[in-house]
């Protein structure tokens, strides 16, 4: 499968209205979110693409104009930082609308987050966030069912503070299309089986949030064997929408001993809103250093009013 003749060449696209600038013979330039899986599943990077095969794309207009849903992520891997923090801290940064779900009373749980996107549908690009676990909306007072569920990386619910990236089509497909809190900075992330390490930049171009860990031992999954997913809630022109990412998980691990683990706290935007919620200690570490995704365009969900 050929690449990008240089790294420097970029193609200018139109989103929305907005342009941005994409990799010049890359998949996004190539196919406009409609790939040929055939040429794909013979990149050397990619394992295998029956994943998805099994479901195949449609097209819907957007406030991005017209595309084709889901965007597919043929090879990525993925580190997850889960931590405890006070449901006081959380539900101040939260809609009224959202509560959080709770591991004890008035413990809840936030996450850091760090994605390397190494082929996928918009090219490659990195990103990182932090998030809150959140339980679903219009759920009933299971709420020890979720943090099982949750915890076991199966069927998560979230509300996104800080989601930077590392491309423009990334940014504004994210910001402009989902509704998700996302700028462009500076973002490497690296992940092996050996060692996990990230780092996002601030505006001055030093550390807003670093990270940097032995890469807990790994199980290999067929695919399709482990399929988890990840639903989000965001407003867009004010009202509520859902946005579901389904993971297919091919090599991960996870850990609940921190030792080694070092997260290092800037100044930025990221740093800011992990401090804003208070977290106490770690309590997982989870690291996919291979797996796929299909991440579903959002759509309008009822979300009840909660009163804090």
């Amino acid at each position: 499968m050929p690449s990008p003749r240089n790294s420097n060449d970029a193609v200018k696209v139109d989103l929305g209205g907005r342009e941005v600038l994409v990799p010049e013979g890359g998949l996004y330039d190539r196919f406009r979110m409609a790939p040929d899986l055939d040429e794909i599943a013979r990149d050397p990077r990619v394992s295998g693409v029956d994943f998805f095969r099994r479901q195949p794309k449609t097209r819907v207009d957007s406030p991005i104009g017209p595309t084709l849903t889901p965007n597919f992520y043929y090879t990525i891997s993925t580190a997850r930082l889960t931590m405890l923090a006070p449901s006081r801290a959380i539900r101040a940064r939260l809609p009224r609308e959202l509560a959080p779900l709770e591991a004890a009373p008035g413990l809840g749980l936030v996450s850091v987050m760090f994605f390397r996107y190494d082929v996928c549908d918009i090219d490659f690009y990195t990103e990182a966030a932090v998030g809150i676990a959140v339980r679903p909306a219009r759920h009933g007072k299971l709420g020890f069912l979720d943090l099982v569920t949750g915890l076991k990386n199966e069927h998560l619910h979230s509300y996104v503070l800080s989601l930077p990236v590392s491309s423009q089509i990334a940014q504004v497909r994210g910001h402009d299309g989902y509704g998700f809190p996302k700028w462009v900075t500076g973002l490497d992330v690296g992940i092996d089986d050996r060692r996990t390490t990230a780092r996002v930049a601030d505006d001055a171009g030093g550390v807003d949030l670093a990270l940097s860990a032995p890469t807990p031992p790994q199980r290999a999954y067929h695919s399709g064997e482990r399929v988890g997913s990840l639903t989000s809630y965001t407003t867009i022109d004010g009202a509520w929408h859902a946005t579901l990412n389904q993971t297919n998980v091919l090599n991960a691990g996870t850990t609940r001993a921190t030792r080694g683990i070092a997260l290092q706290l800037g100044e930025g935007r990221m740093s800011d809103d992990l401090r804003s919620l208070r977290p106490k200690r770690t309590i997982q570490f989870d690291v996919m250093t291979e797996g796929q995704a299909a991440l579903h365009m959002p759509v309008p969900t009822s979300v009840d009013s909660r009163v804090k």
